[in-house]
Order: structure tokens, then C-alpha cells, then sequence
């Protein structure tokens, strides 16, 4: 059976809520944060960089968002969560999975956690950083509304629901205490509450015990 290595609201949300979306069974296994078990000695031999999630397919053991994303959509390709291999398509799938990862999910760990960036005890210099992350992060949630104002269809490829959509909506859900959130924009906000309506995000949610807003 497969295993989700998870914390709520963590970047584990959008492989939680795809293996909802999969009807497959699977068990979450909680790694406690707030006690450091991330960084135990058991989780760094699952993940040795000592972040969330981590997925175990038998003998594979998986670190790394997106690429847990990718291989939920490629053993189950029945599903029809991502284009069909080898069309215009599923290049689109790609690049905007690897932005999202590359680019928003960056500066939003930036804008969260800027005292990484800084030496320890420089206040002024995290304070720069997050202000600089949140400067960022705003063109780039354009340019997510622009794609979907370029088609005007439900989805963020268009009218096919994918992987990109529950990966989109953990992203945006993390931008909710900025001064432009997500649900601000005209398409995303929209778009948000159509992702959120979907069963298996709701259960991935209630499972997580997750309160609103959610976005």
C-alpha cells in the first residue's frame, strides 16, 4: 500500500489530495513537526534532507513534491490526471509543474522561512528578504490568472482537470495572509473555489483537519 509521509498544510498537500483524486488505497503516516521528527534520524534515512512529504511505493521511497506528483500520475495512468505522453500537451504539464515547483513554491519558502537566506541574528536582513520574496510572488501568481484568462476554461491546462490543479491550489492556499492573495486575482480566485470543491480535496482537507479560510 502506499505511504504519504505528511504534515498538514505542508508542501505534502497536493500529493494527498491526488491520491484522493486516484480512489486508490493509501495510509498517511503524520511526521510531527513541531517535535522535530523530520529531522530524526529514522526520517532522514526516508529523506536525508529532512523535508516533507515523503511517499513509500513498496521498495521505492520518494522525496520531492513534484516528482512524488509525477510518479502518482504515471503508475496510474487510467486516471487521466496528466495529457497523454508525447503531445504538446503534456509539455504545457511539465512546464508548469516545474514552475510552480521552481519559481512560486521558491519564493513562498523565501517569504516564510527568510532568516535561511540571512546569517543568524540578522533581522534587518530577513526582514529585507521576505519583503523582496512577497515582492515576487505577486507577478508570478499573474502570471498563473493570465493562464487561466487565456482559455477560459475550468482547468489550469484548460478544460481537463490534472495534477497541476490540487498542486496549484497548496501553493495559492499558502499566499492567503499576503497583501494579494491568490483569491484576489479574477481568474484564480474563481478557479480556487472550483478546485476546492472537489470531493477528493475536500477529504484531503478534513482529513488534515484544516479550518477555513482556505484560501
Amino acid at each position: 500500500m502506499l505511504q504519504l509521509h505528511y504534515y498538514p498544510s505542508n508542501a505534502s498537500m497536493a500529493p494527498h489530495i491526488l491520491l484522493e483524486e486516484l480512489g486508490v488505497p493509501f495510509e498517511l503516516k503524520l511526521v510531527e513537526r513541531d517535535r522535530g521528527e523530520h529531522k530524526s534520524s529514522a526520517y532522514l534515512k526516508l529523506n536525508p534532507n529532512g523535508l516533507i512529504p515523503v511517499l513509500v511505493d513498496g521498495e521505492l521511497v520518494l522525496y520531492e513534491t513534484a516528482a512524488i506528483c509525477l510518479h502518482l500520475v504515471d503508475t496510474h495512468p487510467h486516471r487521466e490526471l496528466a495529457p497523454p505522453l508525447g503531445t504538446q500537451e503534456r509539455a504545457h504539464f511539465y512546464k508548469w509543474l516545474v514552475w510552480m515547483t521552481n519559481t512560486l513554491q521558491v519564493a513562498l519558502i523565501h517569504y516564510f522561512y527568510p532568516d535561511r537566506l540571512v546569517d543568524p541574528g540578522n533581522a534587518a536582513g530577513a526582514s529585507q528578504v521576505k519583503r523582496q520574496a512577497e515582492a515576487r510572488i505577486g507577478p508570478l501568481l499573474e502570471q498563473l490568472d493570465a493562464q487561466l484568462a487565456s482559455h477560459r476554461a475550468p482547468w489550469l491546462l484548460g478544460e481537463a482537470h490534472s495534477a497541476l490543479d490540487p498542486y496549484a491550489l497548496m501553493l495559492c492556499r499558502w499566499t492567503r495572509g499576503l497583501q494579494r492573495p491568490a483569491r484576489s486575482f479574477p481568474q484564480l480566485g474563481p478557479y480556487l473555489h472550483r478546485v476546492l470543491e472537489r470531493p477528493a480535496v475536500q477529504r484531503a482537507l478534513s482529513t488534515e483537519q484544516l479550518r477555513p479560510p482556505f484560501v
